[in-house]
């Protein structure tokens, strides 16, 4: 029976320093060798983790939590944001000093020059500050658009757009996203393609995007080091991340 791993990226493939641990790498090698579909399910846009497909020879992915998916390079599902909706949003954020980013899946660009919770946010993945250019937008998918303000000042924008799903993923920054998106979705997209069956189909991952994925497929890990509401939606709990939680929880699967 064929199976399919899907892995997330910050805190489950990378570690907390967004390093690749060296067991990590063994153990999707180890899967491939065993015959094990390898795949990515990420909140990223697929040009910022170019180089981690490379370095594990990955050409299939699902990205902005399920919004664009990519089976052996080919692209087989794309969900933009609404763009009348997300033109509403920018008016809305622009007046109450929330800046936003919107991403597609080439680049990135912010609609101020430069902001603190910008900044503190894409350090936290290793990226710099966008560039400035406020109607990147126009006439243009955009996939994903990052919110930034305090914890609970996007629940505003819950309320009142309801074509969206917001997701907090750093103390000042919330993921837009299209209403009913999420990887779960994406994974349905890519499974149908490859005409695999749910419960052969894992996932792991460790934070609140994850929880849809880790529900919907066969068997969800959550690692040691995710969030505790994950955990709950998980069938099995590995180690952490940086304590060789991949290869253990894929030993403790028997997938390796």
């Amino acid at each position: 029976m064929k199976k399919i791993v899907f892995f997330d990226i910050d805190g489950t493939l990378l570690d907390h320093n967004k390093n690749l641990p060296s067991t990590t790498k063994e153990a999707i090698a180890q899967l491939k060798k065993n015959g094990v579909f390898v795949a990515i399910a990420t909140g990223r846009a697929p040009f910022m983790f170019e180089n981690l497909r490379e370095e594990l020879d990955i050409d299939s992915y699902v990205s902005f939590n399920g919004q664009f998916v990519v089976f052996e390079n080919e692209v087989i599902y794309e969900n933009p944001l609404n763009q009348t909706e997300l033109e509403k949003l920018i008016n809305e954020s622009q007046k109450n000093n929330h800046p936003l980013v919107f991403l597609n899946e080439k680049t990135m660009k912010s609609d101020v020059l430069h902001h603190h919770y910008i900044e503190e946010s894409m350090r936290s993945l290793k990226f710099t500050h966008p560039e400035k250019d406020e109607t990147f937008y126009k006439g243009k998918n955009i996939y994903q658009s990052l919110l930034f303000c305090e914890e609970g000042e996007e629940q505003y924008y819950l309320e009142n757009y309801p074509s969206f799903h917001l997701i907090r993923w750093h103390e000042y920054s919330v993921d837009i996203l299209p209403a009913g998106g999420s990887k779960a979705e994406g994974i349905k997209k890519m499974i149908e393609r490859l005409g695999f069956q749910m419960e052969d189909v894992y996932a792991f991952g460790d934070g609140l995007n994850d929880i849809e994925m880790l529900e919907a497929v066969g068997t969800g890990i959550a690692m040691g080091n995710a969030t505790e509401e994950a955990k709950k939606h998980a069938d099995l709990i590995t180690s952490d991340v940086s304590e060789d939680g991949i290869w253990n929880g894929l030993s403790k699967l028997q997938l390796i």
